[in-house]
């Protein structure tokens, strides 16, 4: 799933490929949307925004919401260009003169009025966006009104508790922070969970920029590959709500059962 950097970057190439130029014709696989997208012809691109997961791209009073979940994205061509997909993952196409602008796969793409996004499904409970001055007192308190027993690995993939970040920077803050995916929420006092806050957004935040290079991954996709702190190989395993595959050091994250072994022995 591209994650809150990822549609920051498309966000930004929208702006600058589309902002300000007049949409001088439009298609969608689906008649619905051709039929509603089709009035947008003739009036001006006024603005590109990423919110956490989805992109918003306003035309006059109208907004063309998208949201990419696993398989989804935005591409930009030159007029005559060939695309780089294929004709029928196509979802919706933006004309503006010699410029185009292409959406495929997204499982999510609807024109609505402006005055209805903030009450879209999904958007009317984001919570603090990592990207956007995140306000970490907010996204703590949001933690705490989730049952003590979530694990937080869970919690971070919550886009009503913190939004944008995905499985690589929830992966690469709980490692940064020593933290077990499966650790229940209730065990890890406001000060960590403010630092994994911290984590995601920065790291998130670094990638996202087009001026600064990427954080080099520590565990994500590198199974079996020593830790670049203790050379312990890192684990990779499905887990949580969604399944996802977690990526962890079993030495520098200690898991929960261990933890509590360790106070057993400890007593």
């Amino acid at each position: 799933m591209p994650e809150g950097d990822t549609i920051a970057r498309a966000a930004d190439t929208l702006r600058r490929w589309l902002v300000g130029r007049e949409l001088t014709a439009v298609d969608a696989r689906d008649v619905a949307l051709r039929h509603r997208a089709s009035k947008l012809v003739g009036h001006t691109v006024d603005a590109v925004e990423a919110r956490a997961k989805h992109l918003l791209i306003t035309v006059d009073d109208q907004v063309i919401h998208s949201h990419m979940r696993m398989t989804g994205s935005w591409h930009v061509y030159e007029r005559g260009e060939r695309w780089r997909k294929r004709r029928d993952a196509m979802r919706l196409v933006l004309e503006a003169g010699d410029r185009v602008a292409v959406c495929f796969d997204a499982p999510v793409v609807q024109v609505v009025r402006a005055g209805d996004v903030d009450a879209l499904p999904g958007l009317a409970t984001l919570g603090p966006d990592v990207l956007v001055d995140i306000d970490v007192p907010v996204a703590v308190r949001r933690f705490r009104d989730l049952p003590a027993s979530t694990p937080v690995g869970d919690a971070l993939l919550d886009q009503t508790v913190v939004s944008g970040l995905g499985n690589i920077w929830r992966c690469e803050a709980l490692y940064a922070q020593r933290v077990h995916l499966a650790t229940a929420v209730g065990d890890i006092d406001d000060e960590r969970l403010a630092a994994l806050v911290d984590s995601g957004a920065r790291m998130m935040g670094a990638s996202a920029a087009r001026t600064s290079a990427r954080p080099r991954a520590q565990v994500y996709k590198r199974t079996g590959q020593p830790c670049r702190r203790c050379g312990t190989a890192i684990v990779a395993r499905r887990l949580g709500r969604d399944n996802r595959t977690a990526y962890w050091c079993a030495t520098c994250q200690v898991t929960p059962d261990t933890q509590d072994s360790d106070k057993a022995t400890d007593k």
